[in-house]
């Protein structure tokens, strides 16, 4: 059965809201079991049993508070509960309960909270201080096998518990993490292909001065295009990662993708690479993010040939067919090449790669010139794709 939405919105509320007031979650489970055990007090009770009197009451109340301090010293707590237990049955000996409620929750909480060390000596004074109750009760093998029963029961709860919370924080931090690795990804992408093409045209700069004062004045526009380019796209980038959007603030925009591939080869070109683009087959839009990793994808193969490469041409050819588009950047550069600080880039190209389930090459070029990143990423078919439009 589905739980409608608004369901799960207030008990999403309320866990966040019980999560970020411990104390108040504590007080509140104390007030519950202390409602629960002060029902052998306001019920009429036959002849022959112990009296409901107000000591006795007290006494229950003095049993169910320390509970409100159960997850800052849980065992400190077990301690309390046990001695105030044992006064309640040797002192007053009143009304008894159906079951050991303030056993239940420290047991859980324990369960829950503590190393294993705390864990164990919960455990053995368990198996002091239950047989000792029942004793002092009604001597029963039944009442005996219940209390161990209900106590284990709490404690196996209680681990369940933990393991659930610990499984969400593994997949919490997990989760952190592949949002800073993509972030790294997005801001290593944005900069380098920026600082790259800005390097090019202000190291042409001085020589065009002199010969070609044309040329500089094309090279510092450019530059300048760069740079502002690279900041809207950190603005966006960064603007998204805000939780709250301020007026006038960083626009939530999307991420480039297939539509902007055109400005960035011309970006790539007015560093004086030739840029040969070209696609093949039936060209068809893709997903907002596939696009972004086919535009990422040649913007990095592009910057890697700006900064390593030496290259004369570079060529962007894409290749789309029913079921993957094949991206295929070329340079007649040097080639390949290792070393420090080389390769991180094309580190990104895989794990984005990977993202999406498709594949990554790099090596030498045709004939064992130059470079060539290729890339293989699965699509939607064009029936699949209309059928998720429905």
């Amino acid at each position: 059965m589905d739980i409608p939405e608004h369901l799960r919105g207030w008990w999403a509320r309320g866990r966040a809201l019980a999560a970020a007031h411990p104390p108040a979650v504590d007080s509140g489970v104390a007030l519950l079991v202390q409602a629960a055990m002060t029902m052998p007090f306001v019920v009429p009770r036959p002849d022959g049993v112990p009296p409901a009197t107000w000591p006795a009451y007290g006494l229950t109340t003095l049993t169910v508070v320390p509970l409100i301090w159960r997850r800052r010293a849980p065992v400190a707590v077990l301690f309390a509960i046990v001695a105030t237990s044992v006064l309640y049955k040797l002192a007053l000996d009143g009304p008894g309960q159906p079951l050991p409620y303030t056993g239940l929750v420290i047991v859980y909480t324990i369960a829950v909270l503590s190393p294993p060390w705390k864990r164990l000596l919960t455990g053995v004074l368990a198996l002091v201080t239950v047989p000792l109750s029942v004793w002092l009760n009604t001597r029963t093998a039944r009442e005996l096998t219940f209390c161990f029963f209900v106590l284990a029961a709490a404690y196996v709860f209680g681990r369940l518990t933990a393991a659930r919370q610990r499984a969400h924080r593994v997949e919490a931090e997990q989760a952190a993490a592949r949002e800073r690795a993509r972030i790294a990804r997005e801001m290593h992408d944005i900069l380098s292909h920026a600082v790259s093409l800005m390097i090019v045209q202000a190291e042409a700069g001085p020589v065009a001065v002199r010969t070609a004062p044309e040329r500089a004045e094309a090279a510092f526009d450019a530059i300048s295009e760069t740079g502002r380019d690279a900041m809207a796209q950190l603005r966006r980038m960064l603007g998204v990662l805000r939780e709250d959007e301020q007026p006038g603030g960083a626009p939530r925009a999307p991420q480039p993708g297939l539509a902007g591939l055109p400005e960035l080869l011309d970006r790539v070109r007015s560093s004086g690479l030739d840029v040969v683009y070209g696609t093949a087959g039936p060209v068809r839009p893709l997903t907002d993010a596939t696009g972004a990793t086919v535009f990422r994808i040649v913007q990095e193969a592009l910057t890697n040939t700006v900064k390593h490469a030496a290259a004369r041409t570079v060529s962007v050819h894409l290749t789309y067919t029913e079921r993957e588009v094949d991206i295929r950047v070329t340079d007649d550069g040097r080639g390949p090449r290792s070393g420090p600080g080389v390769g991180h880039g094309l580190v990104g190209v895989r794990e984005r790669v990977a993202a999406h389930g498709g594949t990554a090459v790099t090596g030498p070029g045709p004939d064992g010139r130059g470079f060539e990143v290729r890339v293989r990423i699965p699509v939607p078919t064009t029936a699949e794709a209309a059928e998720v439009a429905r």
